[in-house]
């Protein structure tokens, strides 16, 4: 069984080795000269307005967090649609007690007013 996945870990190891080999290669080959022009701020060709390293709002974070959520919800929601008959009544079961799951966490982010936006 081990040695099907043989040919993984060697497509794992060239990609790594070819990821480590472009950066070193990048590292070594690169120009490194900065200067002021060529590492200040850059907006469109004017100077900056505002600070370029501002914090952002928890609350972005969290609409980006639920919204990964329920997208893997449907990445899941697909493979099981497509093999409902075959899985019968335990996948359904299995898929209501999932789905329940991420309704009771998107009810409770409703209600700690994480989907709010002032």
């Amino acid at each position: 069984m081990l040695e099907n996945y043989f040919p993984i870990l060697v497509f794992l190891f060239i990609a790594i080795g070819f990821a480590v080999f472009l950066m070193a290669g990048n590292y070594i080959v690169g120009f490194k000269r900065p200067y002021d022009v060529k590492t200040s701020q850059y907006e469109c060709g004017f100077d900056p307005i505002h600070r370029v390293r501002m914090p952002f709002d928890v609350r972005y974070y969290l609409i980006a967090i639920l919204f990964i959520i329920f997208d893997i919800e449907a990445a899941f929601l697909f493979p099981w649609a497509v093999a409902f008959k075959q899985i019968g009544i335990i996948g359904f079961v299995e898929m209501i007690l999932f789905l329940l799951v991420l309704l009771v966490g998107y009810a409770y982010a409703w209600k700690k007013g994480a989907l709010e936006w002032e």
